[in-house]
């Protein structure tokens, strides 16, 4: 029980519905300080959460759930709906080993409709939802509930142009929490809303539909209101979703649980596509995270009762804050030099870089595919983009990469951040697969730093290519503690490693910072294990390969990626062409999700540390023996 009047009484949705709209409201207070302290303590998403309590609460009240269904976008103002739908004690040990996931999850609670780890997907799920309940005429309500800047994606543009030419049965809440509607509490919008969601008016209009029937009066007099609804709420946005073919209605005060009720009770009666506007404010009911939304986004660990964020544990600089840094310095010294982010400035290091060059820095929205065709026309136009965009999501623009950048051999340096495994977070965010993505792209260079130092020189290298995109994939948290202020710039040669260790029996190549892991386990061995830094995945430097195929009898691959068509792949496919290979065991992210857990659990459990990793190099020399 977590000591709460209401909230300790709601073990299903059906509960809620016994519920007062004041016992409502006494409950969504209850919940936010119930996310408050279980945050404070196992840190996650918290102000996008805290706003959308109302919105969350309003559905399962009003709706049927799980038969009726709700689909969260990205899943960060999911956290009252896990605490509601049978979760509430669990969410204790959200984001954590056997916990919660950090998002909704269809195989952990069948009120979870569809997964969701990042932005804009939740109107095309929806759409195929209520378009499988029109096919089996079960009778399902389906809803998207998406944020206004997910609404910046352009998969949230395809779903909404492709519903509103349907006759789908959706509904789409759009919290907006934004800020950038003006009076939205006005008179003349709140009549509106009474107008527009009026049973009455609703019933009129769509038997006057039925009667005019299809035909050129019918399109004109749709056409005339379109307009008319267009001149009286311009600046609402409801002309575009009407122009789209949604109803559009509001803006309501999503905050405001008698006003999210009344309207929700309205869309239930509601056929067709149909889009609620609601005004929320990010960070609701915590003082501090209403004050800066951005930082409380995921604030880590944190004083409740206070809102003093209690410091991490950084003895080192994090890769994200060496990548903005270093940016800089380069923008610096050559004028050519873009930086370029899908919405994610803060979180990539490139709020760094806005300071210091605000006319050269690029902010494009939630637009994966976007950010890198613009990257690739900054390029054609003999310009320097670096597209900082996080391993999982750059998945997304796989297509723009191969066909707009690597195709036209254009300069673009793509800089994936949180590579690897990244903790808390789990399966959805995981950088698994870049490796074994962009390395079979023609053209394309892909690279690992070892330390900060290393994405420096690398950076710095990307900087002098003249051709192709340039990858350098570098993990989410801290460095190594590698001098990177004090160094220079120095250019690397593209495609060749290095040896970081000699020994005479068992190899360890590595890319990426397990390097250090794998040195610390060699170092145990009294230099029979050799270790060697393949920075650069591709081109692979066959002539260590080579040197290495000549002098080892036992190789180990080490990278923080996935084993099939990475380092392992590309090292076992130049081997399988050398006669009496030595044998080659690769170690790394398994073909397999990974749950979430911290990075250090996550990496042990890949055998991504130094005391598994000497476990492997002891094994192969009893067997040299």
């Amino acid at each position: 029980m977590t000591g709460y009047d209401i909230l300790d009484r709601i073990d299903s949705p059906q509960d809620l519905k016994k519920l007062s709209i004041a016992e409502l409201e006494t409950l969504c207070a209850e919940i936010r300080d119930y996310m408050v302290n279980c945050c404070s303590r196992n840190p996650g998403h918290l102000a996008s959460s805290l706003g959308a309590v109302e919105l969350i609460v309003g559905f399962h009240y009003v709706y049927d759930t799980p038969f009726d269904k709700i689909v969260f976008d990205v899943g960060h103002q999911a956290y009252a709906h896990k605490i509601l739908t049978g979760r509430r004690e669990a969410f204790r040990q959200n984001r954590t080993r056997d916990g919660l996931a950090g998002f909704p999850n269809r195989s952990e609670s069948e009120y979870d409709a569809f997964g969701a780890g990042h932005s804009s997907t939740s109107i095309s799920a929806a759409l195929g939802m209520a378009e499988a309940a029109r096919l089996k005429q079960s009778g399902e309500k389906v809803a998207a509930l998406i944020g206004d800047g997910a609404l910046t994606g352009g998969l949230a543009f395809e779903g909404l142009n492709n519903s509103g030419d349907s006759s789908a049965d959706i509904l789409v809440i759009l919290n907006d929490n934004d800020h950038s509607i003006d009076d939205s509490h006005g008179g003349l919008r709140n009549y509106l809303l009474r107008v527009t969601t009026s049973m009455r008016y609703n019933k009129l209009k769509t038997h006057i539909w039925n009667r005019l029937g299809e035909g050129r009066l019918r399109t004109f007099i749709q056409r005339w209101i379109r307009s008319l609804k267009s001149w009286i709420v311009k600046g609402s946005g409801g002309d575009l979703f009407e122009a789209l073919g949604f109803r559009y209605f509001g803006p309501i005060d999503g905050n405001s649980i008698e006003d999210v009720v009344t309207t929700l009770r309205k869309m239930h009666s509601m056929k067709g596509p149909r889009l609620v506007h609601c005004i929320t404010t990010k960070g609701k009911g915590y003082p501090a995270a209403e004050a800066d939304p951005t930082t409380w986004h995921a604030p880590g660990k944190f004083n409740p009762e206070t809102g003093e964020r209690l410091p991490s544990k950084h003895p080192f600089d994090r890769y994200q804050d060496v990548f903005g840094n270093v940016l800089s310095e380069l923008a610096d010294i050559d004028p050519r030099v873009i930086g370029i982010t899908p919405a994610m400035s803060t979180g990539c290091g490139m709020n760094i870089f806005e300071k210091s060059h605000p006319d050269r820095f690029y902010d494009v929205g939630i637009e994966e595919e976007h950010a890198v065709t613009f990257s690739a026309g900054l390029a054609a136009s003999g310009l320097r983009p670096f597209c900082n965009i996080y391993s999982a999501f750059s998945q997304r623009a796989y297509d723009q990469i191969i066909h707009d950048v690597a195709l036209q051999g254009l300069p673009v340096v793509m800089c994936l951040d949180r590579a690897g495994l990244v903790g808390e977070d789990g399966a959805t965010h995981h950088g698994a697969f870049d490796m074994a993505a962009y390395r079979s792209i023609p053209g394309t260079t892909v690279s690992a730093p070892a330390d900060e130092v290393e994405l420096k020189n690398l950076m710095y290298t990307a900087l002098q290519s003249t051709s192709g995109p340039f990858f350098i994939r570098y993990p989410r948290g801290m460095g190594e503690g590698a001098d990177w202020r004090n160094a220079g710039f120095t250019e690397l040669p593209v495609g060749k490693a290095v040896e970081l260790r000699k020994g005479n029996s068992v190899a360890m190549i590595a890319c990426g910072p397990v390097v250090n892991r794998a040195v610390e386990a060699a170092d145990c061995f009294n230099g029979e294990v050799g270790v060697y830094n393949f920075r650069f995945i591709k081109p692979l430097d066959t002539e260590m390969l080579a040197h290495i195929a000549r002098t080892y009898k036992y190789i180990i691959t080490a990278e923080d990626g996935a084993l099939k068509g990475g380092l392992f792949g590309a090292v076992s496919e130049w081997m399988a062409g050398v006669e009496n290979a030595p044998v080659i065991k690769g170690i790394g992210i398994p073909d397999e999700f990974i749950a979430q857990d911290t990075q250090a659990a996550q990496r042990a459990e890949c055998g991504l540390d130094t005391e598994t990793l000497k476990k492997v190099c002891g094994k192969y020399l009893e067997n040299r023996k």
